[in-house]
């Protein structure tokens, strides 16, 4: 029979301690060195005798949750902010070794400022994996907020943050709010930098977020893999006894990527269905003109060369009398199918003005490009053989945009050319 538990002595149970413990480490955080002072089982190979401190954090709990990578690499500048206590601290640690998943609770005892004394213990697997499918739902729930924590404006200080793609417990870090700030936007999207600074800035909070209200704003943020994903940045200021002069504030980055992609594609969808002539699937009236405006803008401001032409098929109205709507129809269909397929990698832009006129706008091309490219066309259509209406021709009218061009100017030099073609006996092209 056992022992009483009152005759066990210090001695013994440390003794205990010691011969069961998996492993100890004794960091010194100033140096960023540890020394490891026992380790046995999985930690026999998982763990160094001595090494860097920052990079044993990285290896212990600063990875995805779900497996061993790294977390990207803009995101380690983080990692010496996760390895300062001031008290004693302890977490749960799922760590990937030998293809085996293993539960690891880790607990950390300052020994004096900047010294400290690190014991890991590997937990009953089986037990762990129970809690951890019981908890799957919820965990899945949660993990649509990829990063959390509370902000203390009058201290300038940070706590309780959890970062969901590293652990599902709260990581321990002793960060500024100014710091974090001036950090966290390099991994904003660019084009998004001076709306997150705007938007997180002290004093905007301050005095745009009353106490009990909450702010949020869509940008693209980098997550810990590297890639940029749509985010809802979210600030809940607290209701407090003192809430006038009290600034503190849950932060939540939520994850809402699957759904921007999805409703950016629909409305791109309907977008595109907004802007296209129906018959002939390039662009409608109104969404071409809308690029002619656009390139007379673009000439205004830069160098670069831009022409429009506008293409006319020749006697189109004989193909309607003769052989009714329908075939006239489908001969504009194959007139357009033909003018996509030629301008296709040429940086232009196709639109159905009306009837059977169509304007392309050529980026990047002088008159002399431009009219070559028409040349080309033209001489296509005129071997072509439209079934039914058997063989058609068209005239086209060319000009370059210039600097002090207005609409009004550039479309009438084009519309005089297209009539300078037609005078000249048609199937042939002209430059206003």
């Amino acid at each position: 029979m056992g022992k009483n538990i009152t005759d066990y002595t210090i001695e013994e149970i440390t003794q205990f301690i010691k011969d069961n413990l998996d492993a100890v480490l004794l960091v010194d955080a100033e140096t960023d060195i540890y020394k490891t002072v026992v380790k046995r089982g999985m930690f026999t190979d998982f763990i160094d005798e001595t090494g860097s401190y920052k990079a044993l954090i990285e290896k212990l709990w600063f990875h995805l949750n779900d497996s061993m990578d790294k977390v990207t690499e803009d995101y380690q500048v983080f990692i010496p902010t996760f390895g300062k206590f001031s008290g004693k601290y302890s977490k749960r640690l799922k760590i990937e070794e030998g293809g085996n998943t293993h539960a690891v609770q880790m607990t950390i005892y300052p020994v004096e400022e900047n010294y400290y004394l690190i014991i890991l213990d590997e937990l009953d697997n089986s037990e762990y994996m129970k809690d951890f499918f019981t908890n799957e739902k919820v965990t899945t729930i949660q993990n649509t907020y990829l990063f959390s924590m509370y902000i203390d404006l009058f201290k300038d200080s940070t706590s309780s943050i959890s970062i969901t793609e590293i652990s599902d417990d709260t990581m321990h870090s002793s960060i500024k709010y100014s710091e974090w700030r001036m950090m966290i936007v390099n991994m904003i999207w660019p084009d998004d930098q001076s709306m997150f600074l705007e938007r997180t800035d002290p004093e905007y909070l301050k005095k745009n977020l009353m106490p009990g209200r909450t702010s949020s704003f869509d940008c693209l943020m980098q997550n810990l893999e590297g890639k940029f994903i749509w985010v809802k940045l979210i600030f809940s200021r607290a209701e407090t006894t003192n809430s006038e002069e009290d600034f503190r504030y849950v932060f939540m980055v939520q994850d809402i990527h699957e759904n921007s992609v999805q409703l950016m594609s629909t409305l791109k969808k309907y977008e595109e269905l907004a802007s296209k002539d129906a018959l002939t699937d390039v662009f409608n009236h109104g969404r071409i003109e809308t690029e002619i405006y656009n390139s007379i803008e673009i000439v205004g401001r830069t160098k670069r060369h831009i022409s429009m032409m506008m293409f006319d098929i020749d006697f189109f109205k004989n193909v309607n009398d003769k052989h009714g709507h329908a075939v006239g129809d489908m001969t504009l269909k194959h007139f357009a199918y033909m003018l996509r397929q030629h301008f296709e990698g040429k940086n232009s832009v196709i639109g159905r003005w009306g009837g059977e006129e169509f304007v392309v706008v050529c980026y990047d091309a002088d008159s002399e490009t431009a009219k070559r490219y028409a040349e080309e066309i033209r001489s296509k259509v005129a071997a072509e053989d439209f079934k039914v209406a058997g063989n058609i021709t068209c005239s086209c009218g060319i000009t370059q945009i210039i600097k002090e061009d207005n609409f009004n100017e550039a479309f009438d030099r084009m519309d005089k050319a297209l009539y300078k073609a037609k005078s000249d006996g048609r199937n042939c092209t002209r430059i206003g």
